[in-house]
């Protein structure tokens, strides 16, 4: 419990380069953020105002940060299965089927690139599928609407989500990472490596750099036309969280899901957006009992009907 507490309290979200606030990922979002202000010459009254930064919809985020912490800790982590379990359960299976794989075509730089694109873009696409669902599956979107239910996004915001989602993202990742291991294992054995910076994933560590805490926010960062085709820009994030379109731009870092299945829609298409539910909604997520209860209530009474 003390180990937990000083973690989290030593600010481990800042330094982690794993996590969507690192330092680093915040500083270079706020240099876009000027960047856009500067060229586009729109006023920064609203993304400088208190009423963004102290509305309820975002005191509620910043509270169930904290608390969702020690939720995920305590009662989602101990049950997801790890991804070098999967990876283990794949190789071992792929051995006694096909037995010994030997290499003879890849360098060992080839291997590493391939490795490293492969994970990317296989948990990309993962993602894109399990967020879809949460929102095509009744069931599931009972527990997304606690996402949705910001009123006005801040960075904070990407961390109001549903321990049970939380739960499915986390299996999500370790089937898919797992998955992938297990099969690179098989074919090039303990050559496998991934390219990182910062210990990261090193296109996870691009695109966090280039604006993904701006995706959860009032700032409409968009990409040419023509690169919103292949990835996804803080604009078209923000346009998916619009009421109008929450089935538009289910993709994490890359928009080819989202074209290849007809749910893209460019930043250039969409003018006004209003974040949040529908307003018959909003009232029932205005708490953090309500965030965390609220998905079994509205379940429960669906079931009674």
């Amino acid at each position: 419990m003390n180990t937990i507490s000083n973690d989290f309290f030593a600010l481990e979200y800042l330094i982690d380069p794993n996590k969507r606030i690192f330092w680093l990922y915040i500083i270079s979002s706020i240099i876009l953020a000027i960047t856009y202000f500067f060229i586009t010459k729109k006023n920064t009254k609203v993304i400088m105002s208190s009423k963004l930064w102290l509305h309820p919809s975002a005191k509620l985020d910043y509270y169930y940060f904290f608390i969702s912490y020690f939720i995920n800790i305590f009662l989602l982590v101990p049950f997801i299965i790890s991804a070098k379990t999967i990876a283990f359960s794949v190789n071992k299976f792929l051995y006694t089927q096909f037995d010994y794989f030997e290499n003879d075509v890849f360098s060992y730089g080839q291997i590493i690139f391939l490795y490293t694109i492969t994970l990317f873009l296989v948990s990309d696409f993962t993602r894109y599928w399990l967020h879809r669902f949460l929102h095509t599956i009744p069931f599931l979107w009972e527990f997304h609407k606690v996402h949705h239910s910001a009123k006005v996004l801040t960075p904070i915001t990407f961390y109001r989500v549903h321990p049970v989602e939380n739960f499915l993202f986390g299996l999500r990742y370790s089937l898919s990472i797992g998955f992938v291991t297990g099969i690179f294992i098989y074919f090039f054995g303990a050559m496998i490596d991934i390219y990182t910076v910062v210990g990261v994933n090193v296109f996870l560590f691009i695109f966090s750099v280039f604006g993904a805490n701006l995706r959860h926010s009032h700032v409409p960062f968009s990409y040419p036309k023509i690169l919103e085709n292949w990835l996804m820009s803080p604009k078209q994030h923000q346009i998916h969280h619009s009421r109008k379109h929450f089935d538009k731009n289910y993709g994490g870092f890359v928009s080819i899901w989202d074209r290849v299945f007809g749910s893209l829609q460019l930043s250039n298409e969409v003018s006004v957006m209003k974040f949040g539910l529908r307003k018959n909604q909003m009232g029932d997520y205005r708490t953090l009992k309500s965030l965390v209860f609220r998905p079994f209530i509205n379940l429960l009474i669906k079931r009674k009907n």
